[in-house]
């Protein structure tokens, strides 16, 4: 019984994630019901923890699920700063440059806010096609998973690693990893586009020059963003301590405790939304659907995770390989919620979770973090923005595969390419 309750719960909340959209999609499009059914999972595990002395793990959980969805809501609020005018470069070439674009912007202002500043005009420049069905769903591949793998704003797995100790700018060793995956990913859809390229005829006649509205304003907002991250990582507030106290700058280590980052994420934030709506600016299109579910959704993965993650680190380790760990945690994050699926499969790992594994096998938490972040594209359900993606190619004209049918695309097309990346990274 006491195992039911520790990891009960977490179980059954990941498994509502993946099968309830397809079993009840109806009930489960209502962010009242996710509520309800995350509300009835959660309760058990949170007074399981209140039951067996852990209050302070429940602390602990709500501090880290504090900063993870002021983190995302900060990223997705920079992201409506910005205003792209005006219609892409034409042909295959100028498509592939933009969603190269936003592989790189996935790390800065993560796969969701990437994708709602760059989605809408990649698919007006190509809504006139007669074949345009492959490039929502490259961009899906690219901006929405593959391309968020380089720092911890990118992706929510990552973070999640930063939150439990590793280090901010760890996740920039895997960029030989990043270039391979998204260099031939993007490959195979220039190849794509060029065989549709008699599409091109129908281009409308009128074109409008290309023009970005609020980019000063938001690469402000996000180097606040990114301070605020790394002044919560203590070896990176003691050096720069140390340097304002060799100039007489400072008389302590800038630190910032995780409450002092939230209260500062929240103020950006706020700001950022201010100044996304004041009067006689042209306003972005932000959908708030995506942010609201993830709060919802995420509020029962942190509480429900906790006691899992505790019985997790009281297993033995198994003896895993990376090629092992980047399939078995890819696999699984596939199906699953990318985040808990990661840190689940690190303190299998190793007890000590990400931040153990980051010093002491440095190879197993690399298999993982790409594992986690890259296979979240293989189906649907994968990643959070992969749905949404979905929802505004349909909304804007676009004819999308169903569940099934997207599998046609990812699995000839991505799982060539991660066992490539496995055989050349992983062995």
């Amino acid at each position: 019984m006491t195992l039911l309750f520790q990891v009960g719960p977490f179980v059954f909340l990941l498994l509502a994630i993946a099968l309830m959209p397809l079993l009840h999609g109806h009930f489960w499009e209502r962010d009242r019901n996710k509520a309800w059914v995350t509300l009835v999972l959660t309760v058990p595990a949170i007074l399981w923890l209140v039951l067996q002395g852990f209050s302070e793990l429940l602390w602990h959980a709500l501090t880290e699920y504090a900063q993870f969805l002021l983190l995302l809501a900060a990223l997705y609020a920079v992201s409506g700063l910005i205003v792209i005018h005006g219609d892409l470069p034409n042909g295959p070439g100028g498509n592939t440059l933009w969603l190269a674009l936003g592989t790189i912007l996935a790390n800065l202002i993560g796969t969701t806010g990437a994708s709602m500043l760059l989605l809408r005009p990649l698919l007006r420049a190509n809504h006139h096609r007669k074949h345009n069905r492959h490039i929502p769903i490259f961009f899906i591949f690219t901006v929405a998973n593959c391309g968020g793998l380089l720092l911890p704003v990118g992706d929510p797995p990552l973070f999640l690693g930063f939150l439990k100790g590793v280090d901010f700018f760890w996740t920039l060793r895997l960029w030989p990893q990043w270039s391979v995956v998204n260099g031939l990913i993007l490959l195979v859809f220039y190849l794509w586009d060029t065989r549709a390229r008699g599409d091109w005829a129908a281009t409308p006649k009128e074109r409008h020059p290309l023009r970005v509205e609020g980019l000063t304003t938001a690469l402000l907002f996000l180097a606040g963003v990114i301070a605020t991250l790394l002044l919560q990582a203590p070896s990176i507030a003691q050096s720069l301590g140390r340097f304002l106290r060799a100039n007489g700058l400072a008389w302590r280590d800038p630190w910032l405790s995780p409450w002092g980052g939230i209260v500062v994420l929240a103020a950006l934030t706020a700001l950022a939304v201010l100044l996304i709506h004041r009067p006689g600016r042209e306003k972005s299109v932000l959908v708030w659907t995506p942010l609201r579910e993830v709060a919802i959704l995420f509020a029962g993965i942190f509480g429900t995770m906790a006691p899992a993650l505790q019985l997790l680190g009281s297993l033995p380790t198994s003896d895993w390989t990376p090629a092992r760990l980047l399939w078995s945690a890819g696999g699984l994050s596939s199906v699953l919620d990318n985040a808990p699926t990661y840190l689940a499969f690190a303190t299998l790992a190793d007890p000590g979770g990400p931040r153990v594994l980051s010093g002491a096998r440095p190879e197993l938490l690399a298999a993982l973090s790409c594992g986690a972040v890259w296979m979240g594209a293989l189906t649907y359900i994968g990643n959070g923005p992969n749905f949404l993606i979905r929802a505004i190619a349909e909304h804007m004209g676009y004819r999308m595969p169903s569940f099934l049918g997207y599998l046609a695309y990812s699995l000839p097309v991505l799982l060539p390419v991660f066992a490539l990346a496995t055989a050349l990274f992983f062995r």
